[in-house]
């Protein structure tokens, strides 16, 4: 088969090899929101940031421990949910993010506050809240702990950041 688009090439290519190579934007495109996005749509409100720095990194996932915190790229590659949306840290008021999804079900996610911007967790530098705002302590949560259920239309949650403060993970309030 002769194909004389080089991006149409280059999409056929990944897709005859089955796997679509890392990177930072996957997930991007099928979560990024539209002017009056109607749904199924997922608003996360970030609330406990340390300060006004850097990203907000919010990351969808399927609702199981297996899938929980998964490697994006292995996800997408099995055809599994992964969505993720960035947001520089607003320099005032409230930090909202908002996620497209795929419908209604039960999720879990992941709220990064990245605050050098370099798109990576570093526990002694970084926050990190989940859906379920289960404790975080010293260990990553269970899956179960994390799940959110959304509806078909416009859903809102609240994600509290932890940041390392002695030997655990935690609010910074607490």
């Amino acid at each position: 088969m002769k194909i004389s688009n080089p991006a149409f090439a280059s999409v056929f290519l990944l897709l005859a090899n089955g796997s679509i190579p890392s990177s930072p934007s996957l997930g991007k495109a099928e979560a990024r929101c539209r002017a009056n996005e109607a749904g199924p749509v997922l608003y996360i409100k970030a609330v406990g940031l340390k300060d006004r720095k850097g990203l907000l990194r919010a990351e969808l996932y399927p609702a199981n421990e297996q899938d929980f915190l998964a490697d994006d790229n292995v996800l997408i590659n099995q055809g599994k949910v992964f969505r993720r949306v960035e947001i520089a840290v607003p320099a005032s008021g409230e930090a909202e993010l908002c996620m497209r999804i795929p419908g209604a079900g039960r999720y879990t996610l992941s709220l990064l506050h990245d605050r050098n911007s370099n798109l990576k967790f570093n526990t002694f530098w970084d926050g990190i809240g989940f859906s379920g705002n289960p404790k975080i302590g010293r260990s990553k949560p269970k899956a179960a702990a994390a799940t959110l259920s959304t509806g078909s239309g416009v859903n809102r949650l609240t994600v509290t950041l932890n940041y390392l403060r002695g030997f655990s993970m935690q609010p910074i309030g607490k």
